[in-house]
């Protein structure tokens, strides 16, 4: 028997398969937005508002489809929107680039206050160690296979920016298994 338990005969419910549906929702949505958030920083040092509202539709239907209470609820929208002012001023400073920005407030919006402490901590960690991966990186000459690739010569460039969306992608997966949306899978 796997993750999802396939329901037959007279058992299966429609119920039954509303839960296979979120439990699918929660197995997916989340870890490859990230996913996809961590390779678009990467290649384009961008990250589309796209990436943040289909974050936030996820967080809302999984929320009202698993039967999360409205209390709950805002204390995860008040999660995001704590982030979202904080990481706005880091925006207007130009500490952080706009997409940045909204990838930190709803990944806060998914997380909640219980796991932002640690979703923070590492995002700092890994944003470091990147930082200084990249600085190191640009002491070095260009490997060969990267030669007139756009995205590794953008990377290259002395001054150039730091894919911050990559740091906070990893840290949203490293924390993700311990929230509530992993709990019960397939229960």
């Amino acid at each position: 028997m796997g993750i999802f338990p396939l329901p037959t005969g007279p058992l299966a419910t429609s119920r039954d398969m509303t839960m296979l549906i979120i439990d699918a929702a929660r197995l997916l949505i989340f870890p490859s937005v990230m996913a996809f958030a961590a390779s678009s920083d990467l290649f384009t040092m961008t990250i589309s508002n796209r990436i943040s509202l289909i974050l936030v539709a996820g967080f809302a239907m999984l929320a009202v489809g698993s039967g999360m209470p409205v209390s709950e609820i805002f204390q995860h929208i008040g999660a995001g929107g704590l982030v979202l002012a904080i990481t706005f001023v880091f925006f207007l400073r130009g500490w952080v680039g706009g997409g940045d920005a909204k990838l930190a407030a709803a990944t806060a919006l998914w997380l909640g206050w219980t796991h932002l402490f640690d979703y923070v901590l590492y995002a700092s960690l890994l944003g470091g160690v990147l930082t200084l991966a990249l600085l190191e990186f640009r002491k070095l000459s260009m490997p060969s296979g990267l030669i007139g690739k756009e995205w590794a010569e953008r990377l290259h460039k002395p001054g150039g920016g730091v894919p911050y969306g990559i740091a906070l992608a990893i840290a949203a997966l490293v924390v993700y298994p311990s929230t509530i949306w992993m709990q019960g899978i397939g229960h």
